[in-house]
């Protein structure tokens, strides 16, 4: 469902392999936070015209692609079933162990409800550390309760 957006991404992909460009870099340019550039530039979120003229500029986009970019995209980038990218699946692996763990403590703390993907930031940090260097993702969403009527 996403053909066009993913071929773009692919696009962007190349292109930011061949200009040697990183994520932060990227998402410094266009003036947003590199995860949500990064998931913008692969098809998973829409973009606002002024920052797809930026996406467009750096990456020599046509005019079109550029419209693209700004499109509501039909999310979820994962075929169905585990994930077998071996990072990838650690999430997924994740959420089978703690799933449970988190969904207890948000009610406990929060009531029934969810916490939001859309009103939802998210970054990733590297931690130096002697014994290997750590990943360090922090989220956080607005709490929506379930409503009774």
């Amino acid at each position: 469902m996403n053909d066009a957006k993913d071929k773009l991404g692919e696009k962007i992909l190349a292109i930011k392999k061949k200009k040697k460009l990183s994520w932060n870099k990227i998402a410094e340019k266009i003036g947003m936070n590199p995860v949500w550039t990064t998931a913008a530039l692969l098809g998973q979120m829409s973009m606002l015209p002024e920052h797809a003229a930026k996406a467009a500029k750096l990456f020599g986009l046509s005019k079109d692609e550029a419209e693209l970019l700004c499109e509501i995209p039909y999310r979820g980038s994962l075929p169905p079933g585990p994930p077998t990218d071996p990072l990838i699946y650690r999430f997924y692996e994740l959420i089978q162990v703690y799933g449970t763990t988190w969904k207890e403590l948000i009610h406990e703390e929060f009531g029934d409800g969810i916490m939001s993907a859309i009103d939802f930031e998210m970054d990733m940090k590297r931690l130096p550390d002697p014994k290997g260097d750590r990943v360090k993702i922090t989220m956080h969403g607005k709490f929506l309760p379930y409503r009774r009527y």
